[in-house]
């Protein structure tokens, strides 16, 4: 039976170093460090589980950190930045040479607007064929539930998926729900890794999938 590699995306498909957004803003707004965090920590638990819309996520920005709207929008501005890093090329490339030989699909612990943003700008959705966001899901990693649901529509069992993230506590996981994984640490070994597992399950090209959306 065919393999299927699943990536996470922030930190793996994206390199996304912390930019201190944040604590410019604490700065410009003369708050005491970490104020952001205490403040909007349950706006952004929401968000990652699609609880609240984006409007009502710039409305609460607005209103708990006394913003006016253009300040607002720069805020979420700068949120938005660092969220969608910039593209690991590489490991993009090598994934868009897999299509055809192995089901592909993405697990992402996600934020209320990340499919539209990262569509837009990076076109995951043509490098896999389904995208598992946990704002969508209302589920995030490490639950098993997630595993489940991002293998679920690739028509192949866990044993066959190679699961790859940039979190010890999400490798660990999914290992425990039956997939494989590897720890994402660098392009070369994580490229070696993914050819091991799809020359160890070959398959005649992908299996049949359904799209998610």
């Amino acid at each position: 039976m065919a393999a299927c590699v699943i990536l996470d995306i922030g930190g793996v498909l994206e390199i996304t170093p912390e930019t201190g957004w944040e604590r410019r803003w604490e700065e410009r707004l003369e708050l005491p460090p970490g104020t952001v965090h205490e403040r909007m920590h349950d706006v952004w638990r929401a968000g990652s589980l699609g609880n609240i819309s984006e409007r009502e996520v710039n409305e609460q920005v607005a209103a708990r950190l006394g913003l006016d709207a253009p300040q607002a929008e720069a805020f979420m501005g700068d949120l938005w930045a660092e969220y969608l890093g910039t593209p690991n090329e590489e490991l993009i490339a090598y994934v868009r040479g897999l299509r055809g030989t192995c089901g592909l699909g993405i697990l992402s612990n996600s934020f209320v607007g990340a499919r539209e943003r990262e569509t837009a700008r990076y076109h995951f959705d043509e490098l896999v064929e389904r995208i598992v966001y946990s704002h969508e899901l209302g589920i995030e990693k490490p639950d098993p539930r997630a595993f489940e649901a991002a293998w679920a529509g690739l028509d192949v069992p866990p044993e066959n998926c190679l699961f790859i993230d940039d979190f010890a506590v999400n490798v660990e996981a999914a290992r425990a729900v039956g997939m494989q994984a590897h720890l994402f640490e660098d392009n070369a070994r994580t490229i070696a890794r993914i050819g091991t597992h799809i020359r160890r399950n070959p398959g005649a090209g992908s299996p049949s999938v359904t799209r998610a959306r």
